[in-house]
């Protein structure tokens, strides 16, 4: 068996969009609709005849629509094996009917969490009878018609235009493969919201979840590797990248996501209060600064590091204007994300036809929690999201000189710069903007001279007469297991530092830093970012 003519259908949807178009479609190829509850009732509305699914089961619906459709003459419609002859036998003792077509889609339990319902509500919309239908309809897909995403009414519709009222047995396969996805995404979502309510355990024994594909993108990170987008099947409440406005340019590649990725995480760190700029070049950001202005912002930031910048990802936290885009467009520059664009800033990068521009609609929450998982051969590991935020009880002065109000503020800004910056990370900064910056070194030591050589590179470029290193306040993402990277950054010019702490050799440090008459603060936080 190929074709297989529909001639009932049973339809139960929470989303009703595109219901009552394709009621009509199939109630012009004579297509019998037996329904329930709301979608009964919004079918007959539009003036469609509707056979309840009480008088085709003989039960009423009950227990406030829990049972209704948890019955021998559904289920045994839509399982039975048409052409088995026992089959057969037991549908016409039992007066057990055939259903060719279910339309379901679940209650909306991502939904009803997502708005922050009480428990019970949340238990309410645990969909039970559903996603036994779509069960039961996929497994049997040879006979029957399974559909569960208003998406595909249209091409259902279609198939059965072509076939006269039928569907084929490949059209069916795919519809219930996405079916059997759906549902288990379905309960993936449940299983998730229980561990995660679960007070008990931090990590669920079992760790679920389901993705849905976006598209293929060109290739990995390297042309050899073939790489795709995903997001949660059943959504995250989290808007990013996949939902952001791309407004020109070519497709994203799988390192361009990544990049930007890291660019918006950082961004995130420092909301909308004042403009602010992020540079990112391979996951590491190159240049950051806050200003006046995005265009003051954007100059900043570039002047850290403009040879790393060339290719990069850049993000901003305010709207671009034309003077903004116009400065970014004087380099080379792969994508800009920003929360909107006016029309001269869409005009001016109009020209650039490659310049990839996504716009947001919002800042993600940068204390929003979350698991971060990676693969190893054999296994997952697991770990919550780094949302660890600097509180101002946090920080302990341990020199004997304590730093000026500028200091501290530099320390801070560095600070939140080293929190994205691949370890070993140590970031210079001044008056709120990055005067170098040292990533992804097997020790801490270079990782502070690559940064100071950077700024003394640049100091070059721009002529100006000293780096921005001197004067500059220091992080380090992790302590200084040695005095050795703390006095690369006073030779750098550094007058402050900002680090962890909790080094055996701690009082090595501070003796040091004492004895270049710099301040340090400690944090008792690390922020390892490998």
């Amino acid at each position: 068996m190929t074709d297989v003519t529909i001639k009932r259908a049973l339809l139960s949807v929470s989303d009703k969009s595109g219901l009552v178009e394709l009621g009509s479609a199939l109630a012009a190829h004579g297509v019998e609709l037996v329904s329930t509850g709301g979608t009964a009732a919004a079918l007959r509305e539009a003036g469609l005849a509707v056979r309840d699914i009480s008088e085709l089961t003989g039960f009423p619906e009950m227990m406030d629509g829990r049972v209704k459709t948890l019955h021998p003459k559904v289920h045994g419609g839509l399982l039975a094996v048409r052409d088995d002859a026992a089959h057969a036998a037991a549908m016409a003792e039992h007066a057990i009917g055939a259903i060719d077509l279910v339309v379901v889609n679940l209650y909306p339990f991502t939904a009803t969490v997502a708005k922050g319902a009480e428990r019970d509500e949340v238990i309410e919309n645990i969909d039970i009878g559903g996603p036994s239908m779509v069960r039961s309809a996929a497994k049997n897909h040879r006979y029957v018609t399974i559909v569960t995403d208003p998406a595909d009414y249209a091409a259902l519709a279609e198939a059965m235009d072509r076939s006269g009222g039928a569907t084929t047995l490949d059209f069916r396969k795919a519809m219930a493969a996405k079916a059997f996805a759906a549902t288990a995404a379905y309960d993936a979502a449940i299983a998730q919201w229980f561990a995660l309510t679960d007070q008990q355990h931090h990590f669920p024994a079992t760790l679920l979840g389901a993705s849905k594909l976006v598209s293929a993108l060109r290739y990995g990170e390297n042309p050899h590797q073939s790489a795709a987008l995903y997001v949660p099947a059943q959504g995250s409440g989290v808007s990013g990248l996949p939902q952001a406005r791309q407004l020109q340019g070519k497709e994203l590649s799988y390192n361009n996501y990544n990049d930007a990725n890291a660019a918006l995480e950082l961004m995130a760190e420092f909301g909308t209060d004042q403009p602010a700029v992020v540079i990112v070049k391979h996951a590491n950001p190159c240049g950051v600064a806050v200003a006046a202005t995005p265009l003051a912002a954007w100059q900043a930031a570039l002047a850290c590091d403009s040879v790393s910048a060339f290719g990069g990802i850049v993000a901003l936290n305010r709207p671009l204007d034309g003077p903004t885009a116009e400065a970014i467009c004087e380099i080379f520059t792969e994508v800009v994300v920003a929360p909107g664009a006016d029309e001269t800033a869409r005009a001016v990068f109009a020209r650039k036809k490659n310049l990839r521009l996504l716009l947001i609609d919002s800042l993600p929450e940068a204390k929003r929690s979350g698991l971060i998982t990676v693969p190893i051969i054999g296994g997952l590991l697991v770990q919550d999201r780094d949302n660890g935020i600097l509180t101002e009880d946090m920080l302990k002065v341990v020199t004997k000189r304590q730093p000026t109000a500028q200091e501290l503020a530099d320390c801070r800004f560095a600070w939140t710069v080293a929190k994205h910056v691949k370890s070993n990370a140590i970031v210079y900064a001044r008056e709120g903007v990055t005067a170098g910056i040292g990533a992804g070194q097997m020790n801490r030591r270079d990782s502070a001279r690559i940064a100071a050589v950077k700024a003394q590179e640049a100091a070059e470029t721009h002529g100006w007469d000293i780096p921005r290193t001197v004067g500059s306040a220091v992080a380090s993402d992790a302590f200084f297991p040695f005095a050795d990277g703390l006095l690369a950054a006073v030779e750098a010019g550094a007058t402050a530092v900002i680090q962890p702490g909790g080094s055996i050799r701690d009082d090595e440090v501070i003796a040091a830093a004492d004895a270049a008459g710099i301040a340090m603060v400690f944090t008792g936080m690390r922020h390892f970012r490998h």
